[in-house]
């Protein structure tokens, strides 16, 4: 009694053995065809790729990884990634990655000790990626990559100052002037600043940024408030800052509060309520700017002035690093590459 295939059962997934048979080729000539060797007839060639896309062929990464000793998978350690600058630069990586011919293998972290990253470095090696991408924010971070034996290329995102390190950045103290000097262009006397967390070095370079632009115009410089990111910490300095704005002079001897540089939209969020809540106009009497230009930024209330940065060219960038050094065998010491911020400015600190 013969006996017929169930059409339920799982199918088979193709081997190059079946692409030959198709083709009517060895199994060496399609695994020339996949290697892209010269040696091969373009009508061969074409009967393989035909066979390839009619049988649904796909190449089993692990087998290829036996024989060529590559894996072609990257890794990518990723600090705060709910925050919209990690996650934003861990898109822009992944999508470098796969336009080079690479795969990424992830891994987030929330505390960035050093056993936390030595373990996340830990872990990637064991699954055999090639070379891994940090985006390291915080100071920690960056001190605990120093103590570090990396076994394979490495390069930084918006971390490893003074580390013997390849790295990509944006320049987030540029960003800072652009932002800031747009502001005093405005009229106003100074600008106040509400800070990211201390130990994040991207809100130290928006701190100097700020702070040099006002000294270099000669104008004082208003004590920074200090906020963790997130729209509570904004909605909070926006409170204190309310409390400041008058039509004349500043409380407690403080300069006048009519323009203020948020160092991240969605701190830019929480001053904007407060200052909503209080009675203020923006910018009528109190001009704002942010910083990152996330997508809900220009349907703010009203449209926020930020500093826009190009996850896009810094993943790009950090992947040819990697990927440069993974095809040449040597390291880029300490090379590091700026990526440009670009101001946007919208009616949030431009009355019309």
């Amino acid at each position: 009694m013969s006996r017929t295939a169930d059409p339920a059962a799982p199918r088979r997934a193709p081997t190059m053995a079946d692409v030959a048979q198709v083709a009517g080729v060895s199994h060496q000539t399609v695994s020339r065809v996949l290697s892209d060797h010269p040696n091969v007839r373009d009508t061969t060639r074409a009967e393989v790729l035909r066979a390839i896309e009619a049988l649904g062929y796909r190449r089993n990464s692990s087998a290829r990884a036996l024989v060529t000793r590559r894996t072609l998978t990257l890794g990518v350690v990723a600090c705060n990634p709910t925050l919209f600058g990690p996650a934003s630069t861990l898109f822009g990586l992944e999508e470098a990655a796969r336009d080079e011919g690479y795969m990424v293998s992830a891994v987030t972290l929330r505390r960035h000790t050093p056993k936390a990253l030595a373990d996340a470095i830990d872990h990637l090696s064991d699954w055999g990626v090639e070379g891994i991408v940090v985006i390291v924010p915080e100071r920690e971070a960056v001190a605990a990559l120093a103590e570090l034996k990396l076994p394979f290329p490495l390069v930084t995102v918006e971390g490893g100052h003074g580390l013997p390190i390849p790295g990509v950045s944006v320049d987030q103290e540029l960003g800072a002037r652009l932002v800031t000097g747009h502001l005093l262009a405005g009229g106003h006397r100074t600008v106040w600043h509400v800070a990211g967390p201390q130990n994040w070095l991207e809100a130290e370079a928006r701190v100097q940024g700020w702070r040099a632009t006002l000294e270099e115009a000669g104008v004082e410089v208003p004590p920074p408030l200090v906020g963790d990111w997130t729209p509570l910490s904004g909605y909070r300095a926006g409170q204190e800052l309310a409390g400041r704005v008058s039509a004349g002079s500043g409380r407690r001897g403080s300069p006048e509060v009519s323009a203020v540089f948020v160092a991240n939209d969605q701190m830019a969020l929480g001053v904007l309520r407060a200052f909503r809540e209080a009675g203020l106009s923006v910018p009528g009497q109190v001009a704002i700017a942010g910083f990152d230009d996330i997508p809900e930024a220009e349907f703010f209330a009203p449209p926020l002035t930020t500093v826009r940065q190009d996850f896009t060219a810094v993943g790009q960038a950090s992947i040819r690093l990697l990927v440069d050094q993974l095809e040449s065998g040597t390291t880029r010491g300490g090379e590091r590459v700026v990526i440009e911020p670009r101001l946007i400015v919208r009616s949030s600190s431009n009355p019309s």
